[in-house]
């Protein structure tokens, strides 16, 4: 199973290259991937009808005890074999409906094949947070599907509203499987049906998990996504909206009713929510003239009739339930496909423009009508057995309280018409001759091919075929219908003939009544416009998320006033109130107290100390910048003083690289700090500011009185070694033993590098690599000239003489490669002495940036010419493969592995493999600091030089 799931994956990734080869032949190959899961599943057929299951468990996080456990039994297996089988002929299907010159198709394969896995993930899943997190993924290749290439407003609209209704219903389903799995002792789904548990807390999860089943499966009130859902190609609505994603609900509901159909409010809400949603379904289907709408609205009415039967918690409606999941699943899929051919053919959907198609396309309205014949439950389809089953189960008492049945089986009839209903009104919608409009509107302009209705009538046949083979389908079903209780005197099998009985006649009075209802449609459609209601779910949506954003505004308005020394004074007094507290009448102090090691660190303090008072008084804003540097110097004073060296060079490193960015950005700032306060307030703030320090002294002098352990810094200098192959500490432990934060990290320098770009550059990344003797792009579109040979730096030339300094330049051209080379030794020798990727990047970094302050933005370019993006991209690509280099060589994920080889000129020659992450991290830095000076530097440069006003926003624009 773990191979079927892994192979769609590997399908999905391959498919949008596929797709540039072969075009939308790609889909054949693609099908074949869901078709060999769906043979695997049916040959597992004679194991589950036995009473057996099929396991299968994979280790996941084994610290938490999770497990990718997988479970094939009757319900999965129904399940698996609807996803896979409809999914391939589904894809067969897109092989022709989709253009050969459509843009996106390669990501739309991708994703339907992504999601066909993640379905099968999801009905397979013995584990439930296994489930959770298929439910999720599903929920996200829909919105994708949906949303298509993003270029149309309807269909992002229609995506966004399903990804926030499923998403908050999933949300909602993961606290109530937790609670769940808390209250039964166990996450496995069948542990968790066999012995459920009591109390409060499973009641409480278990309604919490309803409330993921029916928002995924369109219940009222949370109908209304799936109509607005028909915005996505027809292959979607076919496979997600009538197979699949939909069904992930009932399938839920029918995997827990076993055990969960006893907790008080179950059955309640699954019946008067699945009744309403049938009744509110149909009614909505026969005032449709898009053939899509009206199938759209037929599947809400028709999965709230799946829902009362699957969640009746009953042996006989179960069985009733199943068969209708199947019987759904082939005629509603089938019936989307047909539309797809229509569309397709004619252009047209809406029902009203349609005439005389059935004789146009006789193939196809044979098609159609088995579907629709299926759906209103006529024999000898599917349809019909599974119906039949129902009305017989309930008219038998299949429910604890005869009087409930009774209510259900009245509900469900008059559902039942209202399908029977619509089900007629589309065979005469797409097909019927209609004496308005001509004998042929529109005109077929495509005629289908074999291969086009190929997947319709497979499915329509499978219809067909199934019903007629009712017994057979029996042994399946019952398989599962067994796990629950019978409520009847006895249980029924299924067959297309029972004889004369009660079931026979409502379904008959269903056929009839629906009959009647399209009969007399114009008078229907009349009274349904006099009772319409103005209001409607769908716009209740918009308006909530309306008032929600206006709360939003509201909030942020109120809250956030736009001043920073508001934000800070209230974290700093909160911070002084509750952990000073604390700190004051609850902490253990230090019984002795030591104010420095040496004399040296109590000089440093005070110079520290002093520049912190200057900072405060000083009213230029680079000098401001400078005296707060030089409490960062200190700092780095103290950690050499200290001892830790690495800590020291890294303080030192990013304290000036720190410098330069505040200087790239005060150059465009007015020179004076122009704000002044009152007394009064910056009393206040000296004494919050003062508070907090000694705070944070205390704080730090309590922590180092408090330990009464041996420190684990103890053992670390012999496992560095030992298991990181490295003798310092901390370079060993940033690419080692917590090499996933460092991952974290870097990645984050990657979305800073990123966000720092698109402040200035709004179009595109990052600018263009410009270097001497290129042509300018800009408004002034002159020739750089290149300098001669004898200039100390390449690109000097280009500055003005008045920006020049010809000892910087001379300095620059003798250090700076010296500067590059020492960040390589750093790099190279970090790990066994200071040093490491990421002072080595720092280093490199400053050597970019007195080469840009000795030649301007042209020397930069001369300096590294390289796109900062490919930098940023392959260090993360570099750090994060060291992971597959470790798992390849035997050990975990970014754990490092020791090579030991006798090369002849070096000799015995040892290699670590956290040397290639220190690698990735080196270039990740290279790649910031020169992504910085590109943006705060040389393209600020530029639009000085150009006069290229930017725009900021809206009707805003500055001076770059």
């Amino acid at each position: 199973m773990t191979a079927l799931l892994v192979l769609h994956l590997l399908a999905a990734l391959a498919a949008p290259l596929l797709v540039r080869w072969w075009g939308r032949q790609a889909f054949l190959a693609l099908a074949l991937v869901p078709a060999a899961a769906c043979g695997w599943v049916l040959g597992r057929l004679g194991t589950v009808t036995g009473g057996g299951d099929v396991r299968e468990t994979t280790s996941w996080v084994p610290v938490l005890g999770l497990d990718v456990a997988l479970r094939l039994d009757a319900l999965a297996l129904t399940l698996a074999a609807l996803v896979t089988g409809v999914g391939a002929l589904v894809l067969v299907y897109c092989a022709r409906y989709f253009d050969p010159r459509e843009e996106g198709t390669g990501r739309f394969a991708g994703c339907l094949t992504a999601f066909a896995g993640s379905m099968l993930l999801l009905v397979l899943a013995d584990d439930l947070f296994v489930l959770y997190v298929a439910w999720e993924l599903t929920t996200i290749f829909s919105f994708l599907l949906i949303g298509g290439a993003g270029t149309r407003l309807a269909g992002r609209r229609a995506a966004s509203q399903a990804l926030v209704l499923t998403t908050a219903g999933g949300l909602a389903m993961l606290v109530g499987l937790i609670l769940v799995s808390d209250a039964s002792g166990t996450h496995l789904l069948s542990a968790l049906v066999a012995d459920p548990g009591d109390g409060t807390v499973m009641v409480v999860g278990t309604l919490l998990v309803l409330t993921g089943a029916v928002t995924k499966s369109a219940m009222v009130p949370f109908h209304f996504w799936l109509p607005a859902a028909m915005e996505a190609p027809t292959p979607v609505s076919a496979y997600l909206h009538a197979a699949a994603m939909v069904k992930a609900g009932i399938y839920l509901v029918a995997r827990l009713a076993p055990g969960l159909s006893d907790v008080p409010g179950w059955r309640p809400v699954l019946l008067v929510l699945g009744l309403a949603t049938m009744l509110v379904g149909g009614y909505r289907a026969l005032r449709q003239h898009d053939l899509k709408l009206l199938l759209a609205f037929g599947t809400v009415s028709q999965l709230g009739f799946l829902m009362v039967l699957v969640g009746a918690g009953s042996r006989e409606l179960a069985s009733a339930g199943l068969v209708m999941t199947v019987a759904h699943a082939l005629f509603k899929s089938t019936l989307f496909l047909t539309v797809g051919v229509i569309d397709h053919a004619t252009g047209v959907r809406d029902l009203r423009q349609l005439s005389g198609l059935g004789r146009q396309l006789p193939v196809l309205a044979v098609i159609g009508s088995l579907a629709a014949a299926s759906m209103a439950g006529l024999p000898p389809l599917l349809g019909f057995v599974g119906k039949e089953a129902a009305f017989t189960a309930l008219a038998d008492g299949g429910l604890p309280d005869r009087t409930a049945a009774l209510l259900v089986l009245a509900g469900l009839v008059a559902g039942s018409v209202l399908t029977a209903a619509y089900s007629a009104r589309f065979l005469w919608g797409a097909f019927a001759r209609k004496p308005a409009l001509p004998d042929a509107a529109p005109p077929v302009a495509h005629a289908p091919g074999p291969l086009f209705l190929a997947a319709p009538a497979v499915l329509a046949v499978l219809g067909l075929l199934a019903g007629v083979a009712a017994p057979l389908v029996d042994h399946l079903v019952a398989a599962y219908a067994d796990t629950l209780p019978l409520i009847a005197p006895e249980a029924e099998h299924l067959a297309l003939w029972h004889g004369l009985q009660p079931a026979l006649g409502l379904s008959a009075l269903s056929l009839l009544g629906g009959a009647a209802l399209f009969a007399t449609r114009a008078r229907v459609s009349a009274v349904q416009q006099r009772m319409s209601l103005r209001a409607s779910a769908d716009e209740s949506y918009w308006n909530v998320l309306q008032g929600l954003d206006r709360l939003a505004v509201l909030t942020t308005g109120t809250t956030q006033r736009g001043s920073l020394p508001a934000y800070l004074g209230t974290i700093l007094v909160v911070v002084l109130a509750l952990p000073g507290s604390v700190l004051l009448f609850r902490a253990p102090w230090p019984e002795e107290w030591r104010a420095w090691d040496t004399p040296i660190q109590a000089m440093v303090g005070v110079v520290v100390l002093i520049a912190a008072a200057l900072a405060l008084r000083i009213r230029q804003r680079l000098s401001a910048v400078l005296v707060v540097g030089v409490t960062g110097y200190g700092l780095a004073v103290l950690f050499a003083l200290q001892g830790a060296p690495d800590l020291a060079l890294t303080q030192f490193l990013v304290e000036t690289l720190t410098l330069v960015t505040f200087v790239l950005v005060l150059r465009k700032l007015p020179k004076d700090i122009t704000e002044r306060h009152r007394p009064r307030e910056r009393v206040a703030r000296g004494l919050l500011a003062g508070a907090m320090g000694v705070l944070m002294g205390c704080v730090g002098a309590v922590a180092l009185a408090s330990r009464t352990a041996t420190p684990v810094s103890v053992d670390y200098p012999h496992e560095a070694y030992t298991f990181g192959g490295g003798k310092n500490v901390v370079n060993v432990i940033l690419v080692d033993l917590r090499a996933w934060d460092t991952l974290g990290e870097i990645s984050l320098l990657v979305v800073a590098a990123t966000g720092v770009a698109s402040l200035v550059f709004l179009r595109r990344r990052t600018g263009v690599v410009q270097r001497a003797g290129e042509e300018l792009t800009g408004t002034a579109g002159t020739p750089a000239a290149r300098a001669p040979r004898g200039r100390w730096l390449s690109a000097s030339a280009t500055l003005a003489p008045q920006r020049r300094s010809v000892v910087l330049e001379v300095v620059t051209r003798l250090l700076f490669h010296t500067i590059v080379v020492f960040s390589v030794y750093l790099l190279f020798s970090g790990h066994n002495e200071p040093g490491g990727g990421f002072a080595g990047g720092l280093v490199v970094g400053l050597a970019l940036v007195l080469r840009y302050l000795a030649g301007g933005r042209y020397e930069l370019g001369e300096a590294a010419p390289v796109d900062p993006g490919l930098l940023l991209g392959a260090g993360l690509l570099l750090a994060g493969g060291t992971g597959v280099v470790g798992l390849a060589l035997g050990s975990e994920v970014l754990q490092t592995a020791i090579l030991h080889a006798t090369l002849p000129v070096l000799g015995e020659v040892k290699l670590v493999t956290s040397l290639f992450f220190d690698v990735g991290v080196y270039l990740i830095v290279a790649g910031l600091v020169l992504d910085v000076l590109r943006s705060l530097g040389a393209e600020l440069d530029r639009a000085e030089d150009e006069g290229d006003p930017i725009e900021l926003a809206p009707g805003e624009s500055v001076l770059r």
